[in-house]
């Protein structure tokens, strides 16, 4: 009975020394590397041709360095929902995590790059997700824990900014000269902040007044 193919991957990571050393970790591990890209966007322009069973990337990556990682992988699993989606970070971003699980879809996982002590775990890590699996690590799922139980909790710094500043019964463009950003911006954040905190479209002004009583009462 001729042997198993390996589970083909896909890297991303803009540290050239992290990705050759996650490209060499899942050869070691029995995997074949078919694509490394130091960016989100050459990798979701290369996906078509390569067919990967597993994705696996940065969160933060050019340009911006915020978010362009889980962006990259909630666009995979729209366009390519079988394949599976791996996100790696130092940081425990509880708003990503929360965005790239709420689709309820397995084959997800995120980890913490230090927190993976040994090439087993990585291995195993990746074959679960490849057969539908949903890996995470502890400390991610304390995060999101205690986003269920405080609503503010899913909201960005710059959005926990805002609505300090909405308490203080700031106008939009009184925030934005504030915070040295547009009035665009600003609405930007407000809005994500509606959204994240449930409340309904019934006017700004109720929302904005639920949102500053959700705040006060935290």
């Amino acid at each position: 009975m001729p042997a198993a193919a390996p589970l083909r991957l896909v890297v991303a990571d803009d540290s050239v020394l992290l990705r050759e050393g996650l490209v060499r970790l899942f050869d070691e591990a029995g995997f074949e590397t078919v694509g490394a890209f130091g960016d989100a966007e050459s990798l979701l322009e290369a996906l078509p041709d390569l067919a990967p069973d597993v994705a696996v990337l940065d969160v933060r990556m050019p340009p911006t360095f915020r978010d362009e990682g889980v962006r990259a992988a909630l666009a995979l699993r729209s366009a390519f929902p079988t394949i599976g989606v791996l996100l790696l970070s130092q940081y425990v971003e509880g708003t990503y995590a929360q965005e790239l699980l709420a689709s309820g879809r397995g084959g997800t996982g995120y980890l913490l790059k230090d927190r993976i002590a040994s090439l087993e775990e990585l291995r195993d890590a990746v074959t679960r997700i490849a057969a539908g699996g949903t890996v995470l690590d502890p400390e991610v799922v304390r995060e999101l824990l205690v986003r269920r139980t405080d609503p503010l909790a899913a909201l960005t710094p710059r959005e926990r900014d805002v609505l300090t500043l909405m308490a203080e019964g700031r106008t939009n463009a009184a925030i934005g000269a504030r915070l040295v950003i547009g009035v665009g911006a600003v609405e930007k954040n407000v809005t994500s902040i509606f959204q994240k905190l449930g409340l309904e479209d019934s006017g700004d002004d109720h929302r904005r007044v639920l949102a500053v009583l959700a705040y006060l009462q935290r």
